[in-house]
């Protein structure tokens, strides 16, 4: 659809190219026979007459040329939100030649080429404008061009306001009194908090105030329409409130139950695409949207836990939770920077805010709330797999500072953090080299948020219920399929407020990150079934699961986010290598690592298992007994599966599970639950070997390949959860004491 969209714009922007040629072959002559003693025209009158003509020519041409091959090699990464950002800042409004015209006495002929001038030019500017509004329909939020396009869309739309100011009263809510203007800066659907429950709101960011609407449901095929809720002068808006301001309260979803939300998405995105194919009715296939657009609704409104807190002059504050710190910190910082240009305070009558808020439906930028109903059929599926990063280093940086920085990709429509660097502490120029493993779903743009670590805690920012550290810089960069198909490692750089920071990603698809490999290494670890180390160890449970899960429970259990936070790839290897080589030193090595790194080792053990520890055989019946009703005969038959399971396979289950139960005891400090471990966990140790997998991997159904994976994951959380929040598994008494008191553990 957006290409469709270009392709009208190139064929409007070659008419009006044709038309300027047009006008610049009897400029040429008129001009030289302005110096003569009979001029036609003299000078001034030329210029009024072709005012612009020859730049508009050059700044047009450039823009055909550079939006052409785009349009020609499409893909749905590719960005033109950039070209739209020159042409409408190079274009000036030619509106100042009405005054010459008039100043200059001009006879028909010229007033009509002056005029069919003026006219060709607004229509192009119209053109553009409407354009711009068709491809934020298409474009999702989450598309790196979305950002681009809106800033080009605001600078058309005022420019084509002060175009038609004189001539027509369109866009009236835009004129606040005579020769003052107000202008839409930005917009986005947030969640409000009110009263302790979750309200959706479409926000308005005008160049004076900042407006809470409401977006009424449509009925009968009615348009677009809101309600406003309330509205603040930005002269009058502050982001501290009175020192007896109540702490914000935010009513926390369990995860179990966004979880929950995933899986019914996934389960309707893949029902549809099935009903598509066997060519159902289309009600069935409207019932169901109907279904899924209630989910995802759900879902975009419990998911936003970062607050934004903003006060008016009384001091009442109002809340909105978003999903991103990215998102919190630009709306922040455009709010702050407006506020310093702004120096009238707006106060609107009710007339004047409903019209106001009836404008809104023209002016914003952001039309759909992001749904898989507002995608278009061609729309990119985004990335299915995992994307491994690494971040180098950062440069520009004026002074040394305590730096890290987060790692954030979108999936279900929002953006949340993924992966965090340590801080690399009071430099101009860290070097981090991290490596970072992040697993995307139907993912399509990475963002870096570079922060300045703060240890004053004696003065904490109250802003927002934010902490003390200080975002220095930001940015974003497209996961362009075609770029990361490779298997080779691609460089990038983004820059972010003078800063730039080096990374190196390589993407690796659902289908190869499936696989389990045995090791070539026999005398190794990694990669060799857990019966042959054993056997090998003279143990019930292998040495390297002993050793990370003392030093974890050593100094890791209330490592916040632990085993869900990312390790130091780099270190993770080093830990791998020692094991694999029987390191005598392993045991110091992992005393002077990062506790996520160790945490990180084991897992990497489990996942690289050649068979996972539940084994391909009775993987089929763990996934189908889960689904029990009947409670008394779930508990039999899964009880019954795990005692079927090998001797070391279950030991070694049953002694990890009792350190997750640990780890789960502290939940209060390391924000890790039962769901949180079985997340993390329930892949790793279910997941069958590739020959048993049930996941399809046809690259021509990514959709469905995407949500037949979280479908299957989702009940091999399940699974082990089931087996976490058991209170006591009743193994028989020689397999019990064999766990608990033999030497050989």
């Amino acid at each position: 659809m957006r290409k469709w969209v270009l392709s009208g714009i190139l064929a409007t922007e070659e008419t009006y190219l044709s038309h300027l040629e047009a006008l610049l072959l009897p400029m040429k002559p008129l001009k030289a026979a302005a110096t003569t003693s009979q001029p036609v025209l003299t000078v001034p009158q030329i210029e009024t007459i072709f005012f612009k003509v020859p730049e508009l020519y050059e700044i047009h041409r450039e823009f055909y040329d550079g939006l052409f091959p785009r349009v020609q090699q499409w893909s749905h990464h590719q960005r033109v939100g950039d070209l739209f950002q020159k042409l409408n800042l190079k274009v000036r409004s030619p509106k100042d030649s009405k005054d010459q015209t008039k100043k200059s006495g001009l006879l028909n002929l010229p007033i009509v080429m002056c005029t069919v001038h003026m006219y060709m030019y607004k229509i192009n500017i119209s053109t553009s404008t409407a354009v711009l509004q068709d491809l934020l329909k298409h474009t999702p939020t989450s598309h790196p061009d979305h950002p681009l396009l809106q800033d080009a869309l605001r600078i058309s739309q005022n420019f084509l306001s002060s175009i038609n100011e004189e001539t027509t009263p369109r866009r009236q809510s835009m004129t606040v009194k005579k020769g003052e203007s107000r202008q839409l800066l930005r917009d986005s659907f947030m969640v409000e908090l009110v009263e302790g429950a979750r309200k959706l709101r479409h926000v308005f960011l005008f160049t004076d105030l900042l407006l809470c609407a409401k977006l009424k449901k449509q009925i009968g095929g009615k348009n677009q329409q809101y309600d406003s809720k309330w509205y603040i002068p930005l002269t009058e808006l502050a982001f501290q409130g009175p020192e007896e301001t109540e702490p914000l309260t935010i009513p926390q979803v369990p995860d179990e139950e966004l979880d929950a939300m995933k899986v019914k998405i996934s389960h309707l995105r893949s029902e549809i695409q099935r009903e598509k194919r066997g060519n159902k009715g289309s009600k069935v296939i409207d019932r169901l949207k109907k279904k899924l657009s209630e989910q995802e609704s759900l879902l975009l409104l419990t998911s936003p836990s970062l607050p934004i807190r903003v006060y008016n002059k009384n001091g009442k504050s109002y809340s909105f939770l978003i999903a991103s710190d990215y998102e919190r910190a630009e709306w922040r910082e455009i709010m702050k920077e407006q506020q310093k240009k702004c120096l009238k305070t707006s106060s609107l009558t009710s007339m004047e805010l409903q019209m106001l808020t009836s404008s809104c439906v023209k002016l914003q930028t952001v039309h759909h709330i992001p749904l898989s109903i507002n995608k278009e059929e061609d729309e990119s599926p985004g990335l299915h797999g995992f994307l491994n990063v690494i971040v180098h280093s950062a440069s520009g940086l004026k002074q040394s500072l305590n730096l890290y920085c987060t790692l954030e990709v979108d999936s279900f429509g929002f953006f949340s953090n993924k992966a965090k660097t340590r801080v690399y502490r009071y430099t101009t120029e860290p070097k981090w080299n991290e490596e970072f493993e992040i697993e995307l779903e139907g993912s399509q743009t990475l963002r870096l948020l570079c922060f300045e670590k703060c240890y004053n805690k004696t003065k904490p920012n109250k802003e927002d219920g934010e902490g003390t550290d200080r975002i220095m810089g930001k940015g974003q960069i497209p996961l362009d399929p075609p770029t990361l198909q490779g298997k080779d490692w691609q460089r990038t750089v983004i820059p972010m407020n003078g800063i730039e920071v080096k990374l190196s990603m390589k993407f690796t698809s659902r289908e190869f990150s499936l696989k389990r490999m045995p090791s070539r290494k026999p005398m190794g670890v990694f990669g060799v079934k857990i019966s042959t180390v054993t056997r090998r160890e003279r143990s019930k449970v292998p040495y390297i699961v002993r050793q990370c899960l003392e030093e974890i429970e050593r100094r890791g259990l209330e490592e916040v986010g632990i085993y869900r936070v990312s390790g130091v790839a780099t270190d993770i290897q080093a830990l791998k290598t020692a094991f694999d080589t029987n390191h005598k030193d392993v045991s110091v090595m992992m005393s002077e690592m990062d506790v996520n790194a160790i945490a990180g080792t084991l897992k990497l053990y489990f996942r690289e298992l050649p068979e996972p520890l539940f084994t391909d055989d009775l993987y089929p019946n763990f996934a189908g007994g889960i689904t029990l009703s009947d409670s008394v005969a779930k508990e039999s038959c899964m009880l019954n599966l795990l005692l079927s399971l090998p001797e070391p396979n279950l030991v070694t289950f049953l002694f990890l599970l009792d350190h997750m139960k640990r780890v789960a005891e502290k939940e209060s400090v390391n924000k890790m639950s039962l769901h949180n471990l079985a997340t993390v966990f329930g892949p790793t140790l279910l997941r069958p070997s590739e020959k048993d997998s049930k996941i399809p991997t046809n690259p021509t159904q990514p959709i469905s390949m995407g949500d037949s994976w979280s479908l299957e994951v989702m009940a091999q959380v399940q699974v082990l959860l089931y087996f976490l929040q058991l209170e006591t598994i009743p193994t028989p008494d020689s397999k019990r004491q064999s766990i608990l008191f033999s030497t050989e553990v």
